[in-house]
């Protein structure tokens, strides 16, 4: 989809629903680390967040549809489930580095 082509009610709604979920410092960490399949132990390990509320963050991000699980013997194993929101993700972290080191930012095109 390029800018200057029509975005329905829908859209809009859906991409702010996404944004939303992203407005959580610990929601943005566990999606970028998605990126490839881990556990809630593994997670934990990389998250300044207690198991308890990695599982709670997992559980909403999986309701929403951007994380999906799935059962390895008695672990659950996560993932996210788009490049597109992984390109998000990776999108909003480098929009941030910028503006925490004070690089301008730039527009490709």
């Amino acid at each position: 989809m390029r800018a200057h082509e029509d975005v329905s009610a829908e859209q809009l709604s859906v991409a702010a629903g996404v944004l939303a979920h992203l407005a959580d410092p610990t929601r943005l960490h566990l999606l970028r680390l998605l990126s490839t399949e881990q556990d809630v132990s593994s997670l934990t390990a990389q998250v300044p967040a207690s198991r308890s509320s990695v599982s709670q963050h997992l559980g909403r991000l999986r309701l929403a549809g951007l994380v999906q699980a799935r059962r390895d013997g008695r672990r659950m194993i996560y993932r996210i489930t788009s490049d597109h929101l992984a390109d998000l993700v990776t999108g909003a972290l480098e929009y941030a580095d910028h503006a925490v080191r004070g690089i301008p930012h730039h527009r490709d095109g």
